[in-house]
């Protein structure tokens, strides 16, 4: 059974390569975007939003994090609305700046427009969207400078990336060699699981209600992930492989291990954590996804099996 939502919140659930699209209907002229979506689905975003305000002006877009399929759509939107957007504390300087590091667009190779921030989210922070009245917690592991939003009075969460129906996002940053945060997720779903949660918005999938079953299937793969971080390494390169796979819509199977090795992400952690050098890595990647039925050989090139 779907969740009933108040009906000042509309969610815009996307397919990949898109987060999901989180509309409060402030009041009978203006709504604020929790989250724009990928780059290359801007122009679609631009006409579900047009669509899905009805006339109001879109007055306030608020990331969750700074991960390409979260704010691919921030300078489309600002162009269309001159909206004020706000990005977690801790960001600024790398949106300011547009490192395309910090922001992860370089080590994953993965495409963003540079758009203005007119102001950050703190946590702790109180903002009223869709005439309720929200709190900002930090949600740190799978972005360590990611925020969820919490209604205590309707019980609801946006939880970007920090918990979905199957999971969460990937812990970036154990991939990146950089550690702790697999400590910060744990410390993240704990804080969740401490909350009043009835219905949870996450930033992929359909909303859902059974939240206890929710952290425990990401209980136990944060549990599997500790326990074997080669597994996690391994989750990882597949899914941002496929991510970008749609992105470029097909690869020459000539080309794969080139452009595996022109990915950070994707050479770094098949060295460290999974000690492969380039050429066993995209053998195993392309064996590993024909084998799941993520990609599939047409011709000479790679293609996925799913649409962007």
């Amino acid at each position: 059974m779907a969740p009933q939502l108040p009906d000042s919140i509309r969610v815009i659930e996307r397919g990949w390569l898109s987060s999901n699209n989180i509309l409060l209907f402030d009041d009978a002229t203006t709504a604020t975007l929790i989250d724009s979506g990928y780059v290359g689905h801007a122009a679609q975003t631009l006409e579900l939003i047009k669509s899905a305000v009805a006339g109001r002006r879109l007055k306030r877009l608020i990331n969750t994090h700074s991960h390409s399929d979260h704010i691919g759509g921030n300078a489309t939107l600002q162009n269309a609305w001159g909206c004020e957007i706000l990005i977690p504390a801790g960001i600024e300087a790398h949106v300011e700046r547009w490192d395309e590091e910090a922001l992860l667009l370089g080590p994953a190779r993965q495409r963003g427009d540079r758009f203005r921030h007119d102001g950050v989210v703190t946590p702790g922070d109180t903002l009223t969207l869709g005439g309720l009245a929200w709190q900002a917690l930090a949600a740190p592991g799978h972005d360590m400078e990611a925020l969820v939003f919490h209604c205590p009075t309707e019980r609801i969460l946006v939880s970007g990336d920090a918990l979905w129906a199957d999971g969460f996002g990937i812990v970036f940053g154990e991939i990146l060699g950089e550690a702790g945060a697999l400590a910060a997720t744990r410390q993240t779903l704990e804080m969740i699981a401490r909350l009043p949660v009835a219905v949870v918005i996450p930033g992929h999938g359909a909303p859902f209600m059974d939240v206890e079953a929710a952290l425990d299937r990401a209980f136990r793969r944060l549990a599997a992930f500790e326990q074997d971080p080669a597994r996690m390494a391994k989750n990882a390169i597949k899914a941002c492989f496929v991510f970008n796979l749609l992105d470029l819509g097909r690869l020459p199977r000539s080309a794969l291990a080139a452009y595996v090795d022109s990915v950070p992400l994707f050479r770094d952690a098949g060295t460290r954590l999974l000690g492969k050098d380039v050429d066993a890595l995209s053998a195993w990647l392309l064996d590993e996804l024909l084998r799941g039925g993520a990609v599939r050989i047409e011709g000479a090139d790679i293609v996925p099996t799913l649409a962007a």
